[in-house]
């Protein structure tokens, strides 16, 4: 931090600073401020240009201090100078077609830029101004043959990784323009970063992967089991809390001792080190509750503070509850997500839960207030001192502050090593998961889910309360994920239907006889082409025991007589089915016998019992063994 931290500025001041370096004198330069902070109405300056060490900010509240830092001691002696007229540049100007970068996508230029400025001191060049195509095409062959040392095992680059080195060389040269020291010509200029990383064409290039069920429903059982029994455990830490505070003048260690005879008289066993593990445990359990039924990002949910749930309730006696929070991903920033009564609890617990931390928050402010009425941690700490997601760092003093997003994945791989899983779980997985589950819910495939999974159908009218405002800044990119699921849901469908696999139901039929024409296929350019027209062009979705193509829901099929599927122009029944048909058939045969049914039922058992016959067949099972 510079030593004129105390000097009184405004922001238009700031504002009118120079875009680039070029014509400033040394003194000059070193004057400009890099970034300020507005402390109790007073603005601080963090950082200035003659600083080896920027401090930035435009960072979510799950990143750690040390990463919102560049040391420029860490780039090549030559191109210090060089290096810091260009990322002034970007962070005053931004580049061409794109806004100012926020904190971390400076962070991500810094460190890939560096990667090629390092590979030019092997090279041993002095100055951008030597940097020809033909040096930067060695240099993406060099990234291709990289291989990541220790936790990454060896392997290559990513494409993504090479995308994004091969990108901030473009960025190098378009930012040394306005330097004294330009690199002269295009780095590749018959091509494109994304096109030599082999991602040109890509549509959605890398991807999340999905949590597998049988994965995720051990994870949350666990995780739900310890929120239904977090009270008592927070009881305990009201009580641990009480007594601490009365103890203050006693050595730590008296302290730990007095907390475990106490714990022993509530009645845990285990002592005080096992007792702090169930509370960070049931921290972790209330964020895998409320990543798996809100679909909000990591940063998102470490945004969340105390009062952040709210119920609205609409004119028909339907009552929604909602979570507030703050998301850097779109320009409105405040984001509402619809939560079931599961997360309303999690939530409920996790503001007794920060209690005690949100306390220790308020103390270091006043503490920091007294020693100097201008330190920049001030305003850091009243940006937290609502939070729910909180965590004591030991190598900072003790401070307490939100969880990083490495912390959290740290605490949730911990946490499904104890549920006896070997899944490499991490925060970004819930999302996805979330949206999967969405979508199979407006699939119709998890019709136990639709009392929470239904509201966030993608044809949702917006129509319930949303009083107060509440309900207004909906999470619309959780929308597009949640219909990308969907597409990929029917997409994996007609591939099915497609197949090799028997089908049966009228539309099921009518696909395998429009398949064995070949003049049908021909209209599209591959395989891939025909299924994706093919599940955009027809309504898809599951009533449990066939496919439903027609395009509303008031077939009776789909509700009283689920036996008509086998001959409906609009159903699709596939083996998966098959079972389900196969346990109608033998409970049907039972009924047979039943003297009390009348003719007319006898009459509908037979009709029935064929239709299901019919259908087993279809499906390739042997008449004989029905």
């Amino acid at each position: 931090m510079s030593d004129d931290t105390l000097a009184a500025l405004s922001w238009a001041l700031l504002d009118t600073q120079p875009g680039d370096v070029r014509e400033l004198t040394e003194s000059e330069r070193a004057a400009l401020i890099i970034s300020a902070i507005e402390v109790d109405g007073q603005w601080v300056i963090l950082s200035r240009y003659v600083d080896d060490v920027w401090q930035l900010d435009g960072f979510t509240s799950n990143v750690p201090l040390s990463h919102k830092q560049l040391d420029f001691g860490t780039v090549p002696p030559a191109f210090r100078a060089v290096m810091k007229a260009m990322l002034y540049r970007y962070l005053r100007r931004g580049r061409r077609g794109v806004g100012r970068p926020k904190g971390a996508v400076m962070r991500v230029f810094f460190y890939d830029a560096r990667s090629f400025l390092r590979y030019l001191e092997a090279l041993k060049l002095d100055h951008l101004g030597s940097v020809t195509p033909l040096i930067c095409t060695t240099y993406a062959s060099a990234c291709k043959a990289y291989r990541q040392p220790r936790r990454s095992k060896g392997k290559p680059l990513s494409q993504a990784g090479l995308c994004s080195r091969f990108r901030a060389v473009e960025a190098l040269h378009e930012l040394s323009q306005y330097t004294d020291d330009r690199i002269p010509q295009d780095p590749w200029p018959e091509t494109s970063a994304k096109t030599m990383a082999g991602l040109a064409g890509s549509p959605r290039g890398g991807k999340t992967p999905l949590m597998p069920d049988e994965v995720f429903c051990i994870i949350f059982e666990r995780a739900y089991q310890q929120v239904e029994r977090g009270h008592q455990l927070l009881d305990l830490q009201d009580a641990l809390h009480t007594s601490s505070v009365q103890r203050t003048l006693l050595p730590a260690c008296s302290i730990s001792r007095m907390k475990s005879l106490q714990l022993r008289s509530l009645g845990w066993e285990g002592g005080l080190r096992a007792f702090n593990k169930a509370l960070r445990d049931l921290r972790t359990a209330c964020y895998i509750v409320l990543a798996s039924t809100s679909g909000c990002r990591n940063h998102e949910l470490v945004n969340v503070l105390s009062g952040a749930h709210h119920r609205s309730q609409d004119d028909k006696g339907t009552v929604y509850h909602w979570m507030r929070s703050h998301s850097a991903k779109t320009d409105v920033g405040t984001h509402d997500w619809m939560i079931p009564k599961a997360a309303v609890r999690a939530l409920r617990l996790m503001d007794r839960w920060s209690s005690p931390y949100q306390t220790m928050i308020a103390a270091e402010i006043a503490q920091r207030r007294r020693a100097n009425s201008h330190d920049p941690q001030i305003a850091e700490a009243h940006k937290h001192r609502h939070a729910l997601f909180l965590g004591v760092y030991p190598n900072a003093d003790n401070q307490v502050r939100p969880l990083s997003n490495t912390s959290w994945n740290m605490y949730l791989k911990e946490f499904a090593k104890n549920c006896g899983l070997s899944w490499n779980l991490a925060s970004h997985q819930f999302r996805r998961k979330f949206a999967n589950y969405a979508a199979h819910s407006r699939f119709g495939d998890l019709r136990y889910l639709k009392e929470h999974y239904a509201h966030y159908s993608l044809d949702m009218t917006l129509s319930y309360a949303m009083g107060d405002g509440w309900g207004q800044h909906l999470d619309l990119e959780l929308y597009a994920d949640i219909q990308g699921e969907l597409d990929d849901i029917k997409l994996g469908v007609v591939d099915n239907w497609l197949g090799d696999e028997p089908l049966a139901g009228g539309y099921g039929r009518a696909l395998k006889q429009w398949r064995r024409e070949p003049q049908n296929l021909l209209i599209f350019k591959d395989h891939a082409s025909m299924l994706k027209s093919i599940a955009e062009s027809t309504a898809i979705r599951s009533n449990g025991h066939a496919w439903c193509t027609a395009d509303n829901d008031n077939c009776v099929g789909n509700n009283l007589q689920r036996t008509r599927c086998g001959d409906c122009n609009n159903a699709v029944i596939g083996r998966r089915h098959a079972p389900i048909y196969r346990g109608l058939y033998d409970d049907l045969k039972g009924l047979l016998h039943c003297p009390d049914i009348g003719e007319g039922g006898h009459q509908r058992i037979h009709r029935d019992l064929n239709r299901c016959r019919d259908v087993l067949v279809q499906l390739g099972m042997d008449p004989e063994t029905l």
